[in-house]
């Protein structure tokens, strides 16, 4: 009952190709929906503080609130999903059932702190997938072909934000700000359905349980048991809160290059969510675009994903991937970063492109031709870094994944607060410029990371056995 045997047809390793695509394809549409019901809200916000007489700021804590909660969700949920007994499944169908029956509620809620509470747990139930759907990645394909396949799953985060706000843009003047919270009712609704009929479990340490309890039964031997199994048996509840909410954090505190990472994918992806409160400040006042129109812009971060992903890709294929095959290894994780040495130099180009370009004067193809260079160049860089960071600690790639989803999800949250007294007070250009400048420094951590980051986990002070 090996996860490496050959001739099991249950572990997911052994599943055809078309079963493989398909099963990822669903994870990356599901994880698509969570982060589109967050960037959707936002063309409703002009409704909203007429509703509910608040100021921007204040009607902004919809769309902060949401990410705030996928940000802190996988770190309950991420080890649930681990423990043999639950797996995958029980917890994105679970959480994902909660979070269409809030997205309900938010739709006809009548008060608006009512309204921010059930958003803060839309995100906070909607978040397994964020975090735990690289990791039901990983259960079916070996690590050769993972960086295609985090590159589809990152494309589908990345993206999702970004048309949130064409789905609904067009429809909110006409329909009322209510529609977007019906618009995530229905297409959450079509993929729960989806999930429930269609996705398989994917852990194997699950899979094996399940299979050692059927044994079990079939033969009245209690000899068949798995090692994950014995494993959780000894994890107190007391453990399992360490590796949820401690462990994630202390390896930051305690590993320089994992908290430049997380530092570095904080500031991007806060960066990236300030382009939600910048763009009705160009668009609509500058080039006299409508709130649909406004929305159609974002099309341009699909655009950049593509690029970067086809990009990343086209690199893994031609200069690592035969290697990798042929060699049975691979030199340094670090090797995963080198597409982003030229690619973080485009993160300050882009919002200085963006931000001086965006005036009357200049056509709105130039400033938008500044979020594809920022949106491209930062997710090749992200990528790089999402296959780097589980390969320093492989034990704890949940808890990786989940502190560095808290802490760029925590980051975002407060850059769609600050971004639009920023952009106000001084200017888009120099806002911009002020956040662009902020990655400068970064540019000469991320190079450094990539000459020195053995010599950098010589110096963590984590050990895994802690």
């Amino acid at each position: 009952m090996s996860r490496d045997s050959d001739d099991d047809a249950e572990n997911p390793h052994n599943w055809s190709t078309t079963r493989k695509v398909a099963v990822s394809a669903l994870i990356c549409i599901y994880t698509f929906t969570v982060y589109c019901g967050s960037a959707i809200y936002v063309p409703s916000e002009q409704q909203v503080m007429e509703e509910f007489h608040v100021s921007e700021i204040v009607a902004s804590l919809g769309l902060a609130l949401y990410v705030l909660g996928y940000g802190l969700g996988p770190l309950l949920f991420s080890p649930l999903s681990e423990i043999p007994s639950i797996g995958r499944n029980p917890v994105y169908i679970s959480t994902f059932a909660i979070f269409i029956i809030l997205s309900v509620v938010a739709s006809v809620c009548n008060s608006f702190a009512g309204f921010l509470v059930v958003r803060f747990l839309q995100g906070f139930f909607g978040s397994p997938c964020l975090a735990t759907g690289a990791a039901s990645l990983s259960d079916m394909f070996s690590v050769i072909y993972m960086p295609y396949n985090l590159a589809a799953w990152s494309g589908a985060m990345y993206c999702g934000p970004a048309l949130g706000p064409l789905l609904s843009g067009f429809a909110i003047p006409v329909k009322g700000w209510r529609w977007s919270m019906w618009e995530i009712v229905w297409l959450a609704g079509f993929i729960f359905v989806l999930l429930v009929l269609f996705l398989p479990e994917t852990s194997a340490s699950t899979l094996l349980f399940y299979k050692a309890k059927r044994l079990q039964q079939e033969t009245g031997s209690n000899r068949f048991v798995t090692v994950h199994a014995l494993q959780s048996k000894s994890t107190t509840r007391s453990q399992l809160v360490k590796i949820a909410l401690i462990k994630p954090f202390e390896i930051t505190m305690k590993d320089p290059a994992i908290a430049f990472t997380n530092i570095y994918t904080s500031l991007t992806y806060g960066i990236y969510y300030s382009f939600f409160e910048v763009f009705p400040l160009v668009y609509p006042k500058m080039y006299g675009f409508s709130n649909g129109e406004t929305g159609a812009v974002f099309v341009c971060v699909l655009i950049a994903c593509c690029l970067g992903a086809a990009w990343y890709g086209i690199w893994y294929r031609v200069f690592i991937q035969n290697r990798f095959q042929r060699l049975g290894t691979f030199d340094v994780q670090e090797t995963f970063l080198r597409p982003g040495l030229v690619a973080v130099l485009g993160v300050p180009i882009g919002m200085f492109l963006f931000g001086w370009a965006a005036r009357e004067s200049v056509p709105w193809p130039v400033p938008t031709l500044g979020v594809v260079v920022f949106c491209g160049c930062s997710f090749v860089v992200g990528l790089g870094i999402f296959i780097h960071l589980p390969l320093s600690y492989p034990e704890y790639a949940a808890s990786l994944f989940a502190a560095n989803d808290a802490l760029r999800s925590s980051f975002a949250a407060g850059a769609v607060l600050f971004g639009r007294p920023l952009y106000l007070n001084l200017g888009v250009g120099k806002g911009c410029s002020l956040l662009g400048g902020l990655s400068v420094p970064l540019v000469v951590g991320f190079w450094y990371l990539f000459l020195y980051g053995e010599r950098l986990r010589k110096k963590s002070k984590f050990t895994v056995h802690e």
